[in-house]
Parts: structure tokens; C-alpha cells; sequence
């Protein structure tokens, strides 16, 4: 006898499948109302995880050219989905319109691109070098480069941790004795404003001016 599932079940359900058809085939949001809000706390509670190794699947941005491993892009939408993800797995009570609200205020519009390093394990960093990130407009001509708003860059000493895409840092990790730099994490911030929300950029990574690497993102696959 096959079992029932529950009509509130199948109504979460089919109401993530709905969001995740709809990503699919909308643009960058810079500000969010309180319905992409509501759509992106309920990716983040989803029981299926599936459902968000699905929906994360299109911010990442693999790479592959050292120093940089791939980069993961955080739009506001993705901000609050990741917010609710986080407490969900953690086991802490449901993220509120409230609190996604108040989490958004604190950087309204803003767009960030988490770009993952690994170094050469024979390296001599004491840091993170000097890495830079910008944005530059594909097919406009000679569009100028975009700087972000802010850059930090932390260290990382020892295996990078699996698990949520996005590991926010809040501050450098403190070594051991002799403890070598293995990698590290830049964050760079945009003001979503200056960006074309259909647009396609380039993500170039340098230092002092010479490119490291770069990859490219299209705003409008991403919600």
C-alpha cells in the first residue's frame, strides 16, 4: 500500500519546485519584496536537499586556474535563502520576513562574489596577498571596470570546510605554530546599482595589476 503524503507536505513541495522554475527563468533582483523574500526563506527550509543543491547550482562559478578554485555569487535573494539554510540546518527556529528584512537592510542592493583560493603548499604567505576583484561588462565596448565597494581578504590554514556554499568568515583564522597559508577567501562587495541586472561581467581577479584569472557570470540566470 503506497503511503499518502500529507497535502501540507505536497503543498511545500510543489511551492519550491514553483520558486525554483521561476529562478530559473528570472534576473538578478538588487532590492527584494516581500514575496521573493518568502520564496527564498522557503528554499532555505526545504527538507529536500536536492531542492538547494538545485538552487545553489547556478551561482557557482568554476574556475580552475591557480590561485582561484571557483567563485560563488551572492545576490540579496541568495543572501536570505542562505540565512534560512543556515538555521535550518543548525537546528534554530525558522528566519522570520522581519529578520530577512533586517538582514537586507544592514546591505541594501549589495551583490557580493566569494572568490575561494588554494596556494602552492610551498608557499611563503604570512596572508592572503593583495588580490583584487572587478567587474567588466561583456559586449559594450569599452565599458570601464566596476570596483567593488569593499574587499577582505582571509586566510585559510588548513582544509577547506564542505558543507554550506558560503562559509562568511567573520574574521582571519588564527594559525598554529608555523602553520602554513593553504588558501583563503576574498569577498568583494558591488553596489548592485551600478550593474545591469540582465547583464553578463567578467570577473577578473589581479594583483598589482596583472590578471590572475577571470570567469564569467550572467545576471540574468541568477535571481
Amino acid at each position: 500500500m503506497c503511503a499518502t503524503i500529507p497535502p501540507v507536505a505536497q503543498t511545500g513541495r510543489f511551492f519550491v519546485a514553483a520558486v525554483l522554475t521561476a529562478t530559473a527563468v528570472s534576473a538578478y533582483e538588487a532590492s527584494l519584496d516581500r514575496r521573493s523574500i518568502e520564496e527564498a526563506i522557503a528554499i532555505g527550509h526545504a527538507r529536500v536537499e536536492s531542492v538547494r543543491v538545485r538552487f545553489h547550482q547556478p551561482y557557482r562559478i568554476p574556475v580552475g586556474r591557480a590561485p582561484v578554485d571557483y567563485i560563488e555569487v551572492v545576490t540579496p535573494f541568495r543572501r536570505v535563502e542562505v540565512e534560512a539554510e543556515t538555521r535550518a540546518r543548525n537546528g534554530n527556529r525558522t528566519l522570520s520576513q522581519r529578520e530577512a528584512l533586517d538582514l537586507l537592510a544592514a546591505a541594501p542592493d549589495q551583490l557580493e562574489f566569494f572568490v575561494e583560493l588554494t596556494f602552492h603548499p610551498q608557499n611563503t604567505y604570512v596572508g592572503v596577498p593583495q588580490y583584487d576583484v572587478r567587474l567588466v561588462a561583456t559586449g559594450r565596448g569599452a565599458s570601464p571596470p566596476i570596483d567593488p565597494r569593499s574587499i577582505e581578504r582571509f586566510p585559510r590554514y588548513g582544509a577547506r570546510v564542505q558543507g554550506l556554499p558560503l562559509p562568511y568568515p567573520a574574521a582571519p583564522a588564527v594559525p598554529g605554530q608555523s602553520e602554513p597559508v593553504l588558501g583563503g577567501t576574498l569577498i568583494a562587495r558591488f553596489d548592485g546599482r551600478l550593474l545591469d541586472r540582465n547583464g553578463v561581467y567578467e570577473v577578473i581577479v589581479s594583483e598589482a595589476g596583472k590578471e590572475l584569472a577571470r570567469a564569467r557570470t550572467n545576471l540574468a540566470v541568477l535571481r
